[in-house]
């Protein structure tokens, strides 16, 4: 018997949807922190990039709520990092923005590939059967 796939409940879009949004805003501000206090900036923007990840599978349980978040916040630091016709641009050069982004993505393929968490009040569940 075949199951039919179930559309997602309305409140579990928003939640994907402002996920989606806090990604974007925490690209944006990774992107400005990362450059402005290196390294320490660096490592809270990756910081922060990694909580906001972990967060959203812990919110939503699902790997699609790291990815919605991940989509924004990529979405976010390949805007700024794309330079304009005057010239300016938001990343520098340097290795800096380059392990922002790198390990941002290293960070949302972690956290979206681990292993489920136990549920709380719930049964340890057996491989076996």
């Amino acid at each position: 018997m075949t199951r039919s796939p179930q559309l997602p409940r309305p409140g579990r879009i928003a939640a994907y949807g402002v996920l989606l949004i806090l990604g974007a805003a925490v690209g944006a501000a990774g992107s400005l922190v990362q450059a402005a206090w290196f390294p320490g900036g660096l490592a809270l923007a990756l910081l922060a990039s990694a909580g906001l990840f972990l967060g959203s599978v812990r919110a939503t349980g699902t790997q699609f709520g790291v990815a919605s978040s991940a989509v924004g916040w990529l979405a976010a630091i390949v805007v700024l990092s794309v330079g304009r016709p005057e010239g300016d641009a938001m990343f520098g050069a340097g290795i800096g923005p380059l392990v922002f982004m790198l390990g941002g993505m290293a960070a949302a393929v972690m956290c979206a590939t681990m292993s489920r968490l136990p549920r709380p009040g719930g049964e340890p569940e057996r491989l076996g059967g």
